[in-house]
């Protein structure tokens, strides 16, 4: 293991406005950051939120986004696609290698719902090895709001989490720390990567294996690039964040069963909130009417 260039782009305004801007801008950031070698942007960034532009896989953009791979020499995280897979749609993120080839899909497993509607939840955890690097564990926007999700990958191995995202709602803030907490929890880094205004609030986040901030864009476009030390994930686990907690230990070695983590059908019975719909308008009080009754009264 050693380090591993990690460059990622908050996409923004013009940049993306269509899918040729979106290759811009990964063959610029290519370039000014040589040494990089993995680029990712958001989710949905290349053809949108619209479910009608969905592809079967090895789709037209499939296949440009795997061209861009080979002919820039990296990995590729390209946020996410719409993707129709025997009259479904899920929400796929896909890796391509530097030789222009899929080396792992995942299917977000946890769909926006009620607002990401008809879109199918994935059903399996996805990770992925970079020869002479480490593990990667693949999420998508929603997916990070989950720790079973979360600490699963890290069960599996995973060092980096990649969890592109396309967040425009008043959580972001939550979202930035929800992603610091995934990092400490599982003491790997995690990169939680958003698209900017207009479509999104931006505030990419890049955290480190202590749930550290290493970098946080603003709410424009940003194309940054660090470097991820395997290593110190390593050595995280093994001594604790500055030989403080060894969570993932703690984990292991407890003797304490998850009783509604392994089974849905006690989840259902536990958690009897009812149907997950749209929220309906809630029923406001007529403060006049109110004083005028106690009045009476």
């Amino acid at each position: 293991m050693g380090t591993f260039g990690l460059a990622a782009i908050q996409l923004a305004g013009a940049a993306a406005a269509s899918p040729e801007d979106v290759f811009q801008a990964i063959s610029t950031s290519a370039k000014r950051y040589p040494w990089a070698d993995m680029i990712m942007i958001g989710e949905l960034a290349v053809n949108g939120a619209k479910l009608e532009r969905a592809e079967p896989p090895g789709g037209p953009t499939e296949t440009k986004l795997r061209a861009l791979a080979l002919e820039l020499g990296v990995w590729l995280v390209p946020g996410s696609l719409y993707e129709r897979r025997d009259d479904k749609i899920y929400n796929t993120t896909i890796v391509v290698s530097p030789t222009g080839d899929i080396v792992a899909r995942h299917d977000k497993l946890f769909p926006f719902l009620p607002y990401e509607k008809n879109v199918t939840s994935g059903s399996e955890y996805v990770v992925f090895d970079v020869p002479d690097a480490g593990r990667f564990g693949l999420a998508i926007c929603y997916d990070i709001w989950f720790p079973e999700a979360m600490r699963t990958l890290a069960m599996m191995g995973a060092d980096v989490i990649l969890a592109p995202t396309r967040t425009n709602t008043i959580d972001r803030d939550i979202e930035v720390a929800i992603t610091r907490s995934n990092a400490a929890i599982n003491q790997c880094y995690v990169a939680g990567i958003n698209i900017g205004a207009p479509v999104g609030l931006g505030r990419s986040v890049i955290c480190g294996p202590g749930g550290d901030i290493i970098h946080e864009c603003g709410g424009g476009f940003e194309a940054i690039a660090v470097e991820l030390d395997f290593d110190l994930v390593r050595r995280c686990r093994e001594r604790g964040w500055h030989g403080l907690g060894q969570t993932l230990k703690s984990f292991r070695d407890a003797p304490v069963d998850y009783p509604f983590h392994a089974s849905p059908d006690a989840r259902r019975v536990a958690l009897d909130l009812g149907p997950l719909s749209m929220p309906d308008k809630v029923e406001t009080t007529n403060h006049t009417d109110a004083v005028k009754l106690k009045i009476v009264e």
